[in-house]
């Protein structure tokens, strides 16, 4: 029974607590190897640990990435030694409902010359106007798109859904045409949670005078 005991114990992996750096450690070196955004319910899955201590470590990572490495309370017990270092060269942020490490903003360009050409491709004037339709009129067909653009939009369609930009979302109950829609790898592009932080187009809209033409191309 004991022998029986003593080789399943020494088969099991161990804890995420009982690793160098703990818990916290676990969770960081699972973050530099994620391609796309966790939630805290899916880290918390995969490290075995409960959902609120994630996000606290979470918490913590990003204020340690961002230069604060000490918790105020704790400032009279803490040694000198990484107290108000510099901020690192990547930060932790919540996009598309998850989490992940990303490099900061402020070295773009410097991270730009590593990068592999083909990479960081952009997209034409023809896509970015068709993905920004998408974005603001999902889920929406692409006859209803090229009705509101003018022009046939078929291969850039197939361009942004090559891309991972946009998805296929359903059928139109009445046409039968299939539906578009963005996808998660765009709120992450985009750095949003969802759709709903889009920035507001009625600013930037003409006067009522052509709503008329909308309307009619919508029912196209």
């Amino acid at each position: 029974m004991t022998e029986r005991a003593t080789e399943s114990t020494a088969g099991a992996e161990p804890g995420v607590e009982s690793l160098p750096g703990g818990a916290k450690a676990a969770l960081e070196a699972v973050l530099m190897v994620i391609d796309q955004p966790a939630s805290e319910e899916e880290l918390a899955a995969g490290l075995e640990l409960p959902v609120a201590a994630v996000g606290a470590l979470l918490a913590e990572l990003q204020r340690e990435y961002s230069g604060y490495t000490v918790k105020a309370p704790d400032m009279d017990q803490a040694s000198g030694t990484g107290f108000g270092s510099s901020p690192r060269g990547f930060e932790l942020r919540k996009i598309a409902g998850g989490w992940r490490i990303y490099s900061r903003t402020e070295f773009a360009h410097i991270v730009g010359k590593y990068v592999l050409e083909g990479q960081t491709a952009r997209l034409t004037q023809a896509a970015l106007e068709t993905l920004a339709v998408i974005a603001y009129r999902q889920p929406v067909s692409r006859a209803r798109v090229s009705a509101i653009r003018g022009v046939n939009v078929d291969s850039v369609v197939r361009t942004l859904a090559q891309r991972g930009l946009i998805e296929d979302s359903g059928t139109d109950p009445e046409s039968g045409a299939i539906l578009y829609r963005t996808t998660s790898y765009f709120l992450e592009r985009m750095g949003i949670s969802s759709v709903a932080e889009l920035p507001q187009l009625s600013p930037h809209l003409p006067g009522l005078d052509g709503i008329a033409e909308f309307y009619d191309a919508e029912g196209m």
